[in-house]
């Protein structure tokens, strides 16, 4: 792989001045651009199954979102990281990148308005039995933010050992509510060491956790502007999945999904499940 060499700001600043702040346009060897984005791999993954020229649309918008979900959960870990060094106020940075990073993921949607039936059944067919219920990425940022079904494991038993780490690991959530306990909330053991494969159960005592932590306005209260973080982030979440049944709704009606689902009736009933529970439901409390 080709690298890039690096340039540092006096480097700039003297090349800059040797061009009169016209951009350099000779290069020896490849574009430093295409080299550093490698454009030449990304721009030959596109490929159509159908000559439909909306098919160009579906498949490219599709790709943007799995690297979007590769973001997500690459923020999502960061966060957890500080979160279990007990470096809560820093941990607030990866979750609010999270969130703008969501609404990037929500606002590819736009782009697939223009899709009725009658235009994704043009190449609806020839995409077999490929549906998004088969994102490994997007299972991963589903499991990092602690929702959890060890049925939708089963497509990705021969691979990604990084998502059974994800599934079988402590959420977000799960590594948050440690930190509320290390800072002295009266949290019972039991949600503290159990198996994490199993999607939490809201608890009395982290909604009680969390109403003290909001009971504290003061600038340096690191663990309220995490619950904030985490809001945004969760709000976030629930607008891709409100704005993926839209989709949904719009491009097929109820007809059955690709992947064997029952379509729009399986993602209307899988957004009842809720991202962080206790701090949606302690702000009846405070």
């Amino acid at each position: 792989m080709e690298t890039v060499r690096p340039l540092n700001a006096a480097e700039r600043t003297a090349r800059a001045r040797a061009t009169g702040g016209q951009p350099i346009t000779d290069f020896d060897q490849r574009i430093p651009y295409d080299a550093y984005v490698r454009t030449d791999v990304l721009h030959s993954l596109q490929r159509t199954v159908t000559d439909d020229p909306g098919e160009m649309s579906f498949l490219m918008i599709t790709q943007v979102m799995e690297l979007y979900f590769k973001l997500i959960a690459f923020e999502l870990r960061g966060a957890q990281e500080l979160l279990r060094a007990d470096r809560v106020w820093e941990a607030t940075s990866p979750l609010s990148r999270t969130a703008l990073h969501l609404e990037g993921l929500n606002g590819s949607w736009r782009g697939l308005r223009w899709m009725t039936p009658a235009d994704f059944n043009r190449f609806r067919d020839q995409l077999g039995e490929a549906s998004g219920l088969q994102s490994g990425m997007y299972r991963q940022v589903e499991f990092l933010l602690g929702l959890k079904n060890p049925a939708l494991l089963r497509p990705f038993k021969s691979r990604s050992a990084e998502l059974r780490k994800a599934f079988d690991g402590p959420s977000v959530w799960d590594d948050t509510i440690a930190a509320l306990a290390r800072r002295g909330h009266d949290l019972p053991e039991e949600l503290l060491v159990r198996d994490f494969s199993i999607e939490h159960e809201p608890h009395e005592a982290v909604e009680r956790a969390w109403v003290e932590v909001y009971r504290d306005t003061s600038p340096g209260n690191d663990l309220r502007q995490l619950g904030e973080a985490l809001t945004d982030v969760a709000e976030a979440f629930g607008e891709w999945r409100r704005q993926h049944v839209a989709a949904v709704r719009r491009s097929m009606g109820h007809k059955p999904g690709s992947g064997g689902s029952n379509g729009l009736a399986w993602l209307e009933r899988s957004m009842a499940r809720v991202v962080f529970p206790e701090l949606w439901s302690a702000r009846t409390h405070m």
